[in-house]
């Protein structure tokens, strides 16, 4: 298992409250542009409507700018690839106020493109404060052990 692409501010933006694991509807030259690593989740989010999940503003930029077709569109929605029990799970707290869909990772499994989907809560500024400063002390630790 290969991950291709990572949303790096999502564990430091986000609680992570649970994951789900969907495929993606992708053209050829997406595909090869997500293996050789190119591409963003920055930004992007997963909205459900009509009973279909949809990863919305993920940056997929095209592998050969030449041969790709004149109105192709880097940032276009993509399709997620979920059972019905999911989509509805995902549905439903789509609906829950202050909880968000996001997309994780992009990797392969099996000669297959995957992505990890989450269901977070935003954290608060003071939240984020706190992961900092306990970053900060582990390094300021691991130094000390280091010099001795």
């Amino acid at each position: 298992m290969t991950t291709y692409v990572n949303n790096k501010k999502a564990h430091f933006d986000y609680e992570i409250l649970e994951k789900y694991e969907a495929g993606i509807e992708l053209l050829g030259f997406e595909v090869k542009s997500l293996k050789s690593s190119q591409g963003s989740l920055e930004g992007a989010y997963v909205i459900v409507r009509g009973g279909e999940a949809y990863v919305m503003n993920m940056f997929v930029p095209p592998y050969q700018e030449n041969n790709t077709p004149k109105d192709y569109e880097p940032r276009r929605n993509r399709r997620l690839l979920l059972s019905k029990k999911e989509m509805n799970e995902l549905a439903n707290t789509e609906a829950d106020r202050g909880l968000t869909i996001v997309p994780i990772s992009i990797y392969n499994k099996s000669n297959l493109i995957k992505v990890t989907v989450a269901v977070v809560r935003g954290k608060k500024k003071y939240d984020k404060r706190e992961v900092t400063k306990k970053r900060e002390t582990d390094r300021a630790v691991r130094r000390e052990f280091v010099d001795r």
